[in-house]
């Protein structure tokens, strides 16, 4: 180690004085000074093998050009405890790539103006401290930025909008505050912000609104249209709103889809309001009577001390009589508050998540009728920030009588702690007396319904295998997640559940609200008849993970062959292939993937439960059927390439 701190500083001084006297260029010795520099303060534990024995082109982590300028320092992961001190590795003027990251430096982060073909700067999962350096941002080539993990504070610069070449950005997990700038470059395809203590409205551009939510996670003070939470404002609005119309085929409004609760503030009111009125009515009669004993006491003078005595007793009496009044009065309010929420409710949010908007809000937005089913009816609801949500409205009459308050909300909490990919998040939920609404992320692409069967007044084509795959694939994952990861049921799998999310990504919907029901109630409904497993048809037999795998047989042969699931036939697995290769149009070359789906398809749809596979099962089969077409695809592309040549 002393040998190469004295060649450090023999190289130091000798690069010294060649520029102070010369004035001329950095000589070639620069970048190995810069990064035996970096390397006595950077790598106190001497884990870095820079040694002056071999060219320094070829040291640990280290990559350089023709002309022996480092191009690529890469030295991640490999224990380094120390600083990144000032004026070492900003000497590298042709370092285009920069990799400290998974290492144990402290301190801050140096100027690095110096480095000014620098395009890749990872320094995640440090421990350095203090602000972003402003220098960076005179770095015009940059367009990786990795600062994640570390200790960092202060604002994000709004400097980070002028870097027209960003690409990728993580600022996740340190301890940034203030707003987000508006970056709207239109470059930037990776940005992670999550795990700090941001604050305000997240800017609606048109980049910001390509990412999720989970880009902006964990800093609760963020709010906006991107993050799903409404921004409260700063002072209170109080102008009064009109209230809204409503007409056959228009859009009606949620709150007339509860009962409304809120009726017996009136009542409540008149109660104050006459309680109120009796006590200034007793109050006034006591300042009379105490006025005529005053006149009295005038009159007569001091009197004896028993009408004294009664009089004092009189004035404590009716003292006493006011007090009551009052406690009985603030008492009977409490009592009418309290039975008001109980009567009104109030949502409930699932996960932990905050609340994003109030009941009240959700009762005063607009509302669609997107559709009703055994369950109840659903709508699209666009509150007053303009969030779009849906609203499902349960048939309470449909449930069964099991179905308390308790275990209701009990219920409901442990299906709103359900998050993957492929499933809609239950955001939140409501029940008071006989009305339990259910609040889901609102998916804009449709159903599953709609795609494979189109409109009425078209007639629907079956969509191309890959797309068939694909959907197989999502859906498949969910049911997976349901049935392994928490051990729950669908019950009520078609293709209406089935809804498109913003990518055209298949995401279930109403999934394990069957145990809220009487099992009947799915008898009812023909548009669920098709799926129900032979052995849930018994009225009391309740569904299971191998009945959601019956209902996902059904749907993927509704997705093969674009038919109702109502219209599939019940034939062999010979019969079966034939016919549906009738009705589609694929080519020769596809009929054997086509023939692979299928097959899934019918083992899911066998009668015996037993001989069913598990959705794990399932999701093994499909993932092998791509890897199939993988390599058959890549053969065929060797194959025409080898033709050409």
């Amino acid at each position: 180690m002393s040998f190469l701190i004295l060649t450090l500083l023999l190289l130091s001084n000798t690069f010294s004085c060649n520029s102070s006297k010369l004035k001329t260029p950095p000589s070639p010795l620069s970048d190995p000074t810069a990064l035996l520099a970096f390397k006595s303060k950077a790598d106190l534990n001497n884990h870095l093998n820079f040694t002056t024995k071999t060219p320094f082109c070829n040291w640990q982590g280290v990559q350089c050009n023709n002309q022996s300028k480092v191009l690529r320092l890469v030295l991640r992961s490999i224990d380094l405890g120390g600083v990144f001190a000032s004026h070492t590795l900003s000497r590298l003027d042709q370092l285009r790539v920069l990799s400290l990251q998974n290492n144990s430096l402290t301190g801050t982060i140096p100027n690095l103006s110096g480095l000014v073909n620098l395009k890749t700067l990872f320094l995640d999962n440090n421990h350095f401290t203090g602000s972003l350096p402003l220098s960076i941002f005179s770095l015009h080539r940059l367009r990786t930025l990795d600062f994640s993990h570390n200790n960092l504070s202060g604002t994000i610069p709004i400097a980070f909008t002028k870097l027209d070449r960003l690409y990728y950005l993580r600022l996740s997990f340190n301890a940034f505050t203030g707003a987000i700038p508006p970056f709207n470059q239109s470059s930037l395809k990776t940005f992670d912000v999550s795990g700090n203590n941001l604050s305000g409205a997240v800017p609606l551009t048109s980049t910001l609104s390509r990412f999720q939510p989970s880009s902006f996670a964990s800093n609760p003070n963020l709010c906006g249209e991107i993050v799903r939470i409404e921004c409260r404002p700063t002072a209170p609005f109080f102008a009064p709103s009109s209230p809204p119309t409503v007409g056959l085929g228009q859009s009606a409004q949620v709150h007339g889809l509860i009962r409304q609760p809120y009726e017996k503030k009136r009542d409540r009111k008149a109660v104050i309001i006459g309680f109120s009125t009796g006590i200034f009515f007793l109050i006034g009669s006591l300042v009379c009577f105490a006025a005529v004993i005053k006149k009295q006491r005038k009159k007569k003078g001091k009197g004896s001390s028993g009408s004294s005595v009664m009089a004092s007793d009189a004035a404590a009496t009716a003292e006493a009589a006011v007090v009551m009044q009052m406690e009985q009065e603030r008492e009977l309010e409490e009592k009418v508050k309290r039975a008001q929420v109980a009567k009104s409710g109030s949502l409930i949010f699932c996960a932990g998540e905050s609340q994003v908007y109030t009941l009240d809000q959700l009762m005063k937005g607009s509302a669609e009728l997107l559709g009703r089913g055994c369950l109840g009816t659903t709508y699209k609801a666009v509150l007053d920030n303009r969030l779009i949500v849906t609203v499902k409205r349960l048939d309470c009459g449909k449930m069964g009588g099991h179905v308390t308050k308790e275990v209701f909300e009990r219920h409901m909490e442990s299906v709103g702690g359900l998050r993957h990919p492929n499933l809609v998040p239950l955001r939140a939920f409501f029940q008071a007396n006989q009305e339990r609404l259910i609040i889901y992320d609102y998916q804009p692409n449709g159903s599953l319904l709609s795609l494979v069967h189109g409109s009425r007044s078209s007639r629907a084509r079956p969509l191309h295998w890959t797309s068939c795959l694909k959907i197989a694939e999502d859906v498949a994952q969910g049911l997976s997640y349901i049935h392994q990861a928490w051990r729950l049921v669908h019950g009520n799998l078609k293709s209406s559940n089935v809804l498109l999310g913003p990518d055209f990504e298949a995401c279930i919907t109403d999934y394990c609200l069957s145990l809220l029901s009487n099992v009947s109630t799915f008898d009812e409904v023909g548009d669920s008849a098709p799926y129900r497993a032979p052995e849930t048809r018994n009225p009391n037999h309740q569904p299971t993970p191998k009945s959601d795998v019956y209902a996902y047989g059904i749907l993927l042969l509704e997705l093969l062959t674009g038919k109702y699931a109502s219209e599939l036939p019940f034939m062999v697995p010979g019969d079966m292939s034939r016919w549906v290769r009738s009705i589609r149009d694929d080519n020769g070359s596809e009929d054997n993937r086509m023939d692979m789906l299928l097959q899934v398809a019918t083992t899911c749809s066998l009668i015996s439960p037993e001989q069913r596979p598990t959705m794990w099962q399932v999701l093994k089969m499909l993932q092998e059927i791509k890897e199939i077409v993988l390599l058959e695809d890549s053969e065929l592309d060797l194959r025409s390439s080898n033709v050409v040549s």
